[in-house]
């Protein structure tokens, strides 16, 4: 099952890696680019989508590493 990744801020500081609709934190770090390469690591692995938040919660990027269900018209 794919499910993306969400990269938040935690209550205790640092950073949690989340799965969506999960309450528990896949893995907790302390920077916020440390949180980002690992929750990409595990959206490459599962061919979802790394959602990434501020500080105050609100989304901040999102980045798909899945098939993309609209792709480019041009093909440079």
């Amino acid at each position: 099952m794919r499910r993306n990744q969400h990269v938040v801020p935690s209550p205790k500081g640092g950073w949690n890696i989340r799965a969506e609709k999960s309450h528990r934190a896949t893995r907790h770090v302390q920077t916020q680019q440390e949180a980002i390469d690992v929750a990409r690591d595990i959206a490459r692995n599962q061919k979802s989508e790394v959602v990434i938040h501020r500080p105050d919660g609100r989304i901040r990027d999102k980045d798909s590493y899945g098939p993309d269900p609209c792709p480019p018209k041009d093909k440079r």
